[in-house]
This record gives C-alpha cells, sequence and structure tokens, in this order.
C-alpha cells in the first residue's frame, strides 16, 4: 500500500485529469464548438474536480478491494 500522502497526491491528480477530460468531453458532445466553449469549459471543470475528489475518497478504497478480489489476491 502507497503511503498516505502519496495515495492523496495521486487521487487529487487523477480526479482532476478525469474531471478535465470528462467536462471537455461532454461539454462537446452536448454543446458542440462555440465562442465561449473554453470559459464554460474550465467552469464546469471547476465545479467538477472537488466532486471528483470527494467521491475518489470513498470509491477507491472499494475499487482496491474489488482488484485484489479479482486478482485472487489480498490487501
Amino acid at each position: 500500500m502507497q503511503p498516505k500522502p502519496i495515495l492523496l497526491t495521486a487521487q487529487l491528480i487523477i480526479s482532476g485529469l478525469m474531471a478535465l477530460m470528462m467536462s471537455g468531453i461532454m461539454h462537446l458532445l452536448h454543446v458542440g464548438v462555440h465562442p465561449g466553449m473554453v470559459q464554460a469549459w474550465l467552469m464546469t471543470f471547476l465545479t467538477a474536480w472537488p466532486i471528483a475528489f470527494v467521491l475518489s475518497l470513498g470509491v477507491g478504497p472499494l475499487a482496491f478491494r474489488l482488484a485484489y478480489a479479482l486478482a485472487g489476491k489480498r490487501p
């Protein structure tokens, strides 16, 4: 298991990258390209990132347990 500061930093980075990419993709799919797209995308990202981070704190341990179970190993 990773040290807690490393794990939290990784979750912060992963959730930020996922929120950035997902908010951009979903914005393009639903609204398309328009003059205010970048500003709207960044506002959506700034809303999504903290939500994604908090959710990752709850889902992360479950995901690790499931991964270990699927691999047939114990943590």
